[in-house]
This record gives structure tokens, sequence and C-alpha cells, in this order.
């Protein structure tokens, strides 16, 4: 059993001391907070530690396509579902060939395998990607702790021999700079342009292959989870993958039918100093054109508006948007800590989808121009699939316009 405690260390005017802090028996991981709040527990996953932003996702499903979604760069995953290890891992279920999340904080132990597609355990699979987790930890007051105070710099550490330099870990926690102003993409982005023909997944056959492709999509890899790809390839698409730092000229001498801005880590506005330029001379191109979460967020900022950092983000599968248009709403996949600012959307950007959560902005559209982005997971994995009418939706800009 893990132990877990909340050990709230003694001030002092330069740092926290932890001298009268003791090690709970039998605890393997620590998780430092930058105010020094320490919470102990049982170390999970590689032997290690490692420094983020600590969040909380609320899905149900999907733990190892989260762990592996390139928009966790920069972030350590509270999962506030406790049985986190049921399905096990495989090779199929992932977003990219290696995690981007920095750590997981779990509730309980991870639970033993009882799935017919797993083949290994998810502490094995930790372990062997180096992902550092802890489990026994609180995570119903930790999620309310941020919520209620926005999404704190944290160092998490598992020692086997239990050994930890709290001090240390703590500088760690206090000296990380934080999100705001950090460009992630280009940690996570391919290194060359490749083409990609995989299509969804399918019970009993596994991925299909599009091979009568109707439409060359340029997708734009800012941190692109890999089942987008599959959606545009089953929606008829070639899909060549460009680097995040791809420029107008490059996307544009593939002579697409449609651009795909992607979705990624970190702040839109660092990345979009290098990715805006591009997107701008795309539209100026009049190519079709449509962009997912950091690629919705840097679109906003090509057409003039500008991105904030939320206090506690939007990470779940169940988060309910309303199509404006349509007065649909779509229960959606989401991950995302920025936001368009909707006062500083220009003239003739239209708001499309808004969040019953808290209003913000979901989606966008440039009037009158083949040019649309949501700021949710259209593909799901994991999540729901309400909203994979947006990828027809794309396609069939591509048609009018060919």
């Amino acid at each position: 059993m893990s132990t877990v405690t909340r050990t709230p260390p003694r001030k002092t005017e330069t740092e926290p001391s932890f001298e009268a802090v003791s090690r709970p028996p039998g605890a393997t991981g620590a998780l430092v907070l930058a105010d020094g709040t320490v919470l102990w527990g049982k170390g999970v996953g590689a032997a290690g530690s490692a420094v983020g932003e600590v969040v909380f996702n609320t899905s149900m499903t999907g733990y190892q396509e989260t762990l592996t979604d390139p928009s966790y760069a920069g972030q350590m995953i509270t999962f506030t579902f406790p049985h986190i290890g049921n399905v096990g891992t495989n090779g199929e279920d992932i977003e990219t060939m290696t995690p981007a999340a920095r750590g997981m904080i779990l509730r309980a132990d991870i639970t033993e395998p009882a799935n017919w597609r797993s083949t290994r355990h998810l502490d094995a699979w930790a372990k062997s990607f180096g992902v550092v987790g802890i489990a026994g930890i609180d995570t119903r007051a930790l999620t309310r702790r941020i919520r209620a105070t926005g999404a704190p710099h944290g160092a998490l550490a598992h020692s086997p021999e239990g050994a930890f330099d709290l001090t240390a870990l703590w500088r760690q926690a206090a000296a990380w700079p934080g999100l705001e102003g950090m460009d992630l993409a280009g940690e996570v982005t391919c290194a060359q342009p490749y083409g990609w023909d995989e299509a969804e997944w399918t019970l009993g056959v596994g991925y299909g292959r599009q091979s009568e492709p109707r439409f060359h999509v340029v997708a734009v890899d800012f941190g692109a989870k890999r089942n987008i790809l599959r959606c545009l390839a089953a929606s008829g698409c070639k899909v060549t993958v460009l680097p995040a730092t791809a420029t107008a000229d490059d996307v544009l001498r593939h002579e697409p039918d449609g651009v795909f801005l992607s979705n990624g880590p970190g702040d839109p506005a660092a990345t979009g100093a290098y990715a805006v330029p591009m997107i701008q001379g795309v539209l100026q191109a009049g190519k079709p054109l449509f962009g997912i979460c950091l690629g919705h967020q840097m679109l906003a900022l090509a057409l003039g508006a500008t991105t904030h950092k939320m206090d506690t983000g939007h990470r779940g599968a169940n988060h309910p948007v309303k199509d404006l248009a349509t007065g649909r709403v779509e229960i959606t996949s989401q991950n995302h800590g920025f936001v368009v600012d909707e006062a500083s959307l220009p003239k003739g950007v239209t708001v499309t989808h808004r969040s019953l959560f808290d209003q913000s902005v979901e989606g966008i559209a440039l009037d009158g121009k083949p040019v649309f982005s949501v700021q949710y997971h259209p593909e799901a994995s994991p999540g729901p699939q309400d909203a994979h009418y947006l990828f027809e939706r794309f396609v069939g800009l591509m048609e009018k316009r060919g």
C-alpha cells in the first residue's frame, strides 16, 4: 500500500526548509510543488525525476493515448480516473512513438491488465520509455487544488531506495520557467517530411491503408497525433507531413488541395513566431485550411487575434461544445492550456463553436473563405467521435475548390 502525506514544510526567508520532513514508511515516490508542498506515494514506472506543469485529465479511457499525445510535452498528468492500467498497453494505441508527457500521477497502484489486446503491463511500458510516475496520491484533492489556484509547477521523483533530496526537487520545481513563452513544437515535430497513408483502426483488421486518395493534404506537424493523420487518410486524403518550421513556400511547392495545422504543445505565441508567417502565406494562396488545437490557436494569431494561458485548461473526453450554426451539442475530447481571446478576433472571423463549460472559443471560421479550425480533438483517441464530421467538412471544402 502506498502512503499519502501532504507535508507543508517550515518556511524560511530564502527557501523552504525540509529538515523536519520525514519520509513515510514505504514511500518510494515524491511530488514536490513549487510552493514547497510535498506529496508522498509509491513510485511507479521509471526510476528518476521529472519537472513540469502539473495538470489533470478526466478521461475514463485512453491513458496510453494520453501519455503519448505530443500536446502533453512539458506536463505531468494527474489522472482523475482511479483504474489506470486496466487494459494494459499495446503497440497500436499510441499517438507518437515516444511518450511526450513528463510524468503520471495516480490515485491507486497500477491496475493489472484485463484486456485481450494487452501486450504489456503499463508499469513495464512506462519503464521502457523512461516515464516517471507516482501512485497513492489523493488525486481528487490535487485536482481541486489545481482548479482553485491553477496548474502548479512540480518535480516528481521515483526512488526505489526511498532516497530523496527534497530541497533539490523543490529548486527544480521553483526554477522551471513554465509554459508561457515556451516553444515546444520543435521538440515533438518530425525531423523531415514524410508521407502518411495509414487509415483508421477496425476490429479484427487493424489499421487500414489509403490506396486511392482523392485529395492531397499537407499536414504541418506541431506535435500531430497519429489518429488525426489516420482520419485524414480515411477521409480520402493522401497526406504529406512537414516539420513545424516549414515555410509557406515549403507547403505550397507540394501543390496541395488543402493544408492542415496540427495540435501540439507549448505557447502558441512562441511557436507562432515562425508558424504565423507560414499560415499567412497559405491563406494568401487561397488553399482550404483546417486547424486543430494549437493549429486553431495559431490560425487565430495569423488572422490578427491573441491568445492567453488558462488557469486550469481543458483536458478530458467529456467536454460539451455547441456548434453555433446548427445548435448541436457535441461531447468532445480536449487537451489545451491556452485559449483564443474572443475580443481580439478581427472583423470577418466568426466564432463557430463554444465551450458549454466556460463559454470559451472552441472554433472559428474565416468568412467567405475555405478556412476553419476547432480547439478540441475531433479525431478522439481517446474520446467520443461526435465531431468526426469535421474531417468530411474539410474534404467538402476541397471538393468545392477543385
